[in-house]
């Protein structure tokens, strides 16, 4: 359970400080104020009698507290004494040395606030909700995804405050808690974890396990539906609450992390293993079909496919009477209108179910935009737990650099979508250290020999990688593409033309966007292939330049909260509609 902070209103406060008095002796002022001064004016600050101070004014009224009591000098004079002995000693001393009670030891109340309230004094209507969705270990610690919202929430107003103040868009971010409220196993893992080490395996237990907990079909769709009920009650509260959100058309964005990204995908596609062992069945009828058998194994086999088609035409008329009597309620009551995948595990878990790039460079291949408009895949170069998205669509992208990020403070950034596609290793990769000198004696992501590749931090997460390159059957491109980001920091801090290249062609290439290296292949250095993804869906974070590669691959998986750059990508794509409109704005381009 989160801290639960009481909301109290002030009525009476403290001069200079404009503190807010105890509710329960504010309470007891106010009624004796009203039934006392009710109806009567208070005089205009002009009309007041300058010459004759407070000092010199009998209370006309006193209210007894328990600890303390108050004088009314007039309607709207009024002043607090502490009653303690060591308070009335100190009054009565003070008196006798010819000062007044009120100065010597009152302390002047005000009935409201310093400001008076007025009708724009509340935040603009929210035009934008985000849904920001944990991953694993939140049973550890149940309260971080609130604090990590909290601390999004806040990167984005210092953003949108900086760049957005005059859009008419106003985003929200709201924490989906969905991990504790879940019972799954109970107690039954704990009490047949062994003792030893117990602290690191309690960890584990409350973070790792949940990817046990996903992959196990006992288990799956209680994650599933915990998740998704979630997010249904947030939505229909925020909208309880808001009344006017719905009715002016506001859009609802889902911002994801770790585990929570494939989790939120299946919900979003209704993804189940009951699919993927039909597809299987289906693909075993076929290469049953294709080899000899004898009379009698057709026979049989014929035999089945006809009960089993008879029984597909026996659950769709059931399905369809369920239907006419039952309407079916939308998995999410919404329409989700970008989606945000930060640390992202997904794409291991959709090449480890099938899913082979294509030959068109929609987003439809994976997540259909009549789901979900926009697929954005936000990682750090170093993040263990991150996998690209682009090459199970299009496979020449496992050699196409991912879209750098830009820093929050870039001076006229190149707006996202005129960033055209960089080859990450345009040339043959040298199969050893002899045919990388030959190219060149300047490292780069081209030539930099092989064995370099070891030095920068590649081997913490080169078993996870490799799995995804074997699954997801992509090739030696994904390979190309961890080379270049593990040896990338060594190019993008200085940028040396390469011998043979005139200097207006480097100035050129520097100029081509903010911050982002030129990768040579051939005269441009840009994809001159015809297919190309309609929208460009990963997006990478950039290095730091001082930032070690091995303490970065344990700490970069939780480093997306805070950060100022992550924060303003967000609100990029989320007041995108408000941009394009360049009265409204006073970004220059993003």
């Amino acid at each position: 359970e989160a801290e639960k902070i009481p909301v109290m209103r002030g009525q009476w406060f403290i001069d200079g400080t404009w503190q807010p008095l105890e509710e329960e002796e504010s309470n007891l002022i106010e009624q004796e104020h009203l039934n006392r001064f009710k109806g009567q004016q208070l005089q205009e600050t002009f009309d007041m009698e300058v010459s004759k101070p407070v000092d010199g004014k009998e209370a006309i009224h006193s209210l007894k507290l328990s600890r303390n009591h108050v004088d009314w000098h007039s309607v709207d004079e009024v002043y607090l004494y502490s009653d303690a002995t060591t308070s009335k000693i100190a009054r009565t001393v003070t008196q006798k040395l010819g000062f007044s009670k009120a100065s010597s030891s009152g302390t002047r109340l005000h009935r409201g606030y310093v400001e008076e309230a007025t009708l724009e004094d509340k935040p603009p209507q929210t035009s934008h909700i985000v849904f920001v969705v944990h991953g694993i270990g939140q049973k550890m610690d149940q309260g971080r995804i609130i604090k990590n919202t909290a601390m999004m929430r806040d990167t984005a107003r210092k953003i949108e405050e900086k760049y957005f103040s005059n859009l008419a868009t106003h985003v929200e971010f709201l924490p989906v808690e969905w991990r504790s409220k879940l019972t799954l196993d109970g107690d039954t893992v704990d009490s047949i974890t062994p003792d030893k080490v117990r602290g690191l395996r309690d960890m584990l237990n409350s973070s790792a396990m949940d990817i046990m907990y996903y992959t196990s079909p006992l288990y799956r769709d209680e994650l599933v539906k915990g998740l998704q009920q979630e997010l249904n009650r947030l939505y229909t509260l925020f909208c309880a609450r808001n009344p006017e959100f719905e009715e002016k058309g506001g859009k609802v964005s889902i911002v994801s992390h770790s585990l929570g990204c494939v989790i939120t995908y299946d919900i979003m596609t209704g993804w189940n293993p009951v699919r993927l062992y039909e597809q299987l069945l289906q693909k075993e009828e076929e290469e049953l079909e294709d080899r000899w058998m004898s009379y009698e194994e057709q026979r049989l086999l014929e035999e089945l496919y006809i009960t089993k088609q008879r029984l597909r035409e026996i659950e769709e008329r059931l399905h369809g009477l369920k239907a006419s009597t039952v309407s079916k309620t939308p998995v999410l009551k919404f329409k989700v209108e970008n989606f945000f995948c930060m640390g992202s595990p997904l794409a291991v878990f959709l090449a480890l179910r099938g899913i082979r790039p294509g030959n068109s460079g929609s987003q439809d291949h994976i997540l259909p935009k009549t789901i979900c408009n926009r697929l954005l895949n936000i990682f750090h170069p170093t993040d263990p737990v991150a996998y690209r998205l682009e090459p199970l669509i299009l496979k020449h992208y496992s050699n196409i650099s991912p879209v750098q990020i830009h820093w929050y403070n870039t001076a006229n950034p190149l707006p996202y979508e005129h960033m055209k596609p960089s080859f990450l290793n345009p040339t043959k990769e040298p199969t050893s250290v002899t045919d990388s000198e030959s190219v060149s004696t300047i490292p780069s992501p081209t030539t930099s020999p092989v064995l370099v590749r070891r030095h920068y931090g590649e081997s913490i997460t080169n078993i996870g990688k490799a799995s995804i390159l074997g699954a997801a059957s992509i090739g030696k491109g994904l390979g190309g593409m961890l080379f270049s980001r593990f040896g990338r920091s060594s190019t993008t801090t200085s940028q040396t033309p390469e011998p043979g290249k005139d200097g207006a062609e480097g100035d050129e290439k520097k100029a081509t966007t903010v911050g982002t290296p030129p990768f040579p292949h051939s005269s441009s250095g840009f994809l001159d292939t015809p297919l190309e993804l309609e929208h460009r869906i990963d997006f990478e974070l950039r290095e730091g330049l001082v930032e070690s590669r091995y303490w970065s691959a344990v700490t970069s998986h939780t480093a997306y909260w805070s950060s100022l750059d992550i924060a303003l990508f967000l609100l990029t794509f989320m007041c995108k509609h408000d941009q394009e409109d360049p009265d409204k704005s006073n970004l220059d381009t993003i």
